[in-house]
């Protein structure tokens, strides 16, 4: 036997209003539909809960031994409902967050602070790594990624469009040279991802628009841009990296190296697995973070 707990939460309402007129009345349900579900109740359960009679409602005992173990049950299932209404007018509870290893080098700590102190009852986990997260599958709410998702099941914002371009330290050119052409680049230490071979073929735009390529080979690799802008930094190598900022160039720790050559319109997006039902807490999260790298990290 099924019963049907939206007649077991209705006979609890009209024990506390004490009568089916004005359970109905605040429910907004005729009474005579409210009295012929109490019944069919009864009908499903096989016993008799209250007794009738023209002024008001007595429980038999069937009906105070049910009413004592479902009262508290409907009270929670309602405030269950009451919570989740609440946490979609009120961001709350946790967001993963997965982000390049990097991510922290161009966006601030103090921006996460802002938000948290703006909504205090949200909590954040970040997922750092360049590797690829499979959203669903690791329970991500959110992503940043430099490339478009190729699931059509993942929702992208695009953020905004950068370029890269290759760099090198002052040491590393003073022991080894500046290159003057793209192809030079095969005579020189190269810093790249690792792949299944010992090099990688970079394709950049010269200075007419024309795409060109070169295979390049080096003594360091590494999986994340963080670890390959470290390693050009000790002078280990030339790195082919974002272009975000100035920050290396201005404190002359790297330098531009044959700077019209550019892979330019390099899409930065965040990425959601879903677009109905979003959580507040990742929408505004994702509000507060497409702000931040529009206006201050461009204006830098």
């Amino acid at each position: 036997m099924m019963l049907d707990l939206n007649d077991i939460g209705l006979f609890v309402q009209v024990v506390r209003f004490g009568s089916f007129a004005e359970a109905g009345r605040h429910l907004g349900i005729p009474a005579n539909t409210v009295s012929r579900r109490i019944q069919e109740l009864e009908d499903q359960l096989g016993a008799r809960l209250m007794q009738r009679s023209t002024r008001k409602l007595k429980l038999t005992d069937a009906g105070y031994e049910l009413y004592g173990n479902s009262a508290a049950a409907v009270d929670g299932l309602h405030q269950a409902g009451e919570d989740l209404i609440a946490g979609a007018r009120i961001p709350k509870g946790l967001i993963r967050v997965a982000m390049p290893a990097d991510f922290f080098d161009f966006y601030k700590m103090e921006w996460v602070a802002d938000f948290l102190a703006a909504h205090p009852q949200v909590r954040i986990e970040f997922v750092l790594s360049d590797a690829m997260a499979d959203l669903i599958e690791e329970g991500i709410d959110v992503a940043l990624r430099s490339t478009q998702t190729p699931s059509p099941n993942y929702v992208v914002r695009k953020i905004l469009s950068r370029s890269i371009g290759l760099v090198a330290s002052p040491s590393y050119l003073a022991a080894r040279g500046m290159p003057t052409t793209l192809q030079d680049l095969t005579r020189h230490d190269c810093l790249f991802a690792p792949q299944a071979r010992d090099y990688a073929t970079w394709r950049l735009q010269g200075p007419d628009g024309v795409e060109e390529e070169v295979t390049v080979t080096g003594r360091v690799m590494a999986n994340t841009a963080q670890a390959i802008r470290k390693a050009a930094i000790a002078g280990l190598g030339i790195a082919l990296t974002p272009i975000l900022g100035t920050a290396d160039f201005a404190a002359g720790r790297l330098v531009p190296v044959l700077p019209h050559y550019m892979r330019r319109n390099l899409s930065m997006s965040v990425v959601y697995p879903n677009r109905t039902h979003l959580p507040l807490a990742v929408s505004a999260f994702i509000d507060s973070v497409v702000g931040k790298m529009r206006t201050e990290i461009m204006s830098a």
